[in-house]
């Protein structure tokens, strides 16, 4: 496998009080020609995230058009957004297009922790929250905190990969985070099946923001990860037969450059196809604080 860099395609620019910086998790949504839609989580001054937009023509490069302002915003203190909006991934629903996304919650004297929400696209531009309470959340098999999701439609069957924290820290001071699987047969109600992709502690133990495609050879997830030692995030994948039971892959393809806005980490992937050709969206350091960046598969 062997990703080639195409550069940074938008670099973060204040938009307004909650649009300041970065641009994390970038999602792209094609609208015509070769023009995506490209949703992303900003940052106020306090570091909590909103969604806004940018529209880039992928061929060139070239930015067309901007969000005027955040589409939809972290709310009040008692809600499971009360912190930040980190987008995940779409599917669409009966006619609808919704994205998940992870909502934060920093609550005094506790550590951060985070649920699953979702939002109806309206008008490819517009986003609101339905339903209003989280579509997963804590429970038995995920008792401490979940994040970043994403979702395919699959012959009549939606699927889940989401993160789930097994715990805060580990021996080498990290924490494990996993990812996990789950089934909706009508994109509402999530049945949880467990572990999907496997950990090693001091290897890969703190994953985040899965992207799934599935082909004639399977299904491929790329990921960030952490090992625990030290490394900041680099970009992972791993291959499937059925969805459930994964095997990470050794040849990913892409790192971290020698110098520059990706220098120190790569992260937040999100891959896509357009004509004939897969692409990758994703960022760099400071977790999207330097902007995002394009990819294109030559080899795998």
């Amino acid at each position: 496998m062997k990703w080639r860099k195409l550069g940074l395609i938008y670099e973060p620019r204040p938009i307004d009080d909650y649009l300041l910086t970065h641009a994390s998790n970038p999602l792209a949504i094609y609208l015509k020609d070769d023009v995506f839609r490209i949703f992303f989580s900003g940052r106020d001054k306090k570091n909590r995230s909103s969604v806004g937009y940018v529209d880039i023509d992928i061929i060139n490069r070239k930015i067309i058009d901007v969000c005027k302002s955040s589409i939809f915003n972290f709310s009040s203190k008692s809600s499971f957004y009360s912190h930040g909006v980190s987008i995940g991934t779409a599917y669409n629903l009966e006619n609808s297009d919704y994205i998940l996304f992870m909502g934060w919650q920093i609550k005094e004297n506790e550590h951060w922790r985070g649920d699953i929400g979702r939002l109806r696209l309206i008008n490819g531009s517009k986003l609101i929250l339905d339903p209003e309470l989280p579509v997963l959340t804590s429970d038995k098999e995920d008792p401490i905190s979940l994040s970043y999701p994403c979702v395919i439609e699959d012959d009549g069957l939606y699927k889940m990969w989401y993160g789930s924290t097994i715990s805060w820290t580990s021996e080498n001071g990290e924490m494990i985070h996993v990812i996990k699987y789950a089934t909706s047969k009508d994109g509402i109600n999530w049945t949880k099946h467990g572990l999907a992709v496997p950990y090693e502690i001091g290897v890969a133990q703190a994953f985040s923001r899965p992207s799934v495609l599935k082909d004639n050879k399977g299904y491929h997830m790329w990921f960030s990860y952490r090992s625990g030692n030290g490394t900041k995030y680099r970009i992972g994948y791993a291959y499937s037969n059925n969805g459930l039971n994964w095997v990470r892959k050794e040849d990913v393809g892409i790192d971290v450059s020698k110098e520059g806005w990706d220098s120190e980490m790569i992260c937040y992937p999100f891959i896509f196809d357009h004509k004939g050709h897969r692409y990758m969206l994703y960022n760099g350091n400071g977790y999207g604080k330097t902007g995002f960046g394009l990819a294109i598969l030559e080899h795998g």
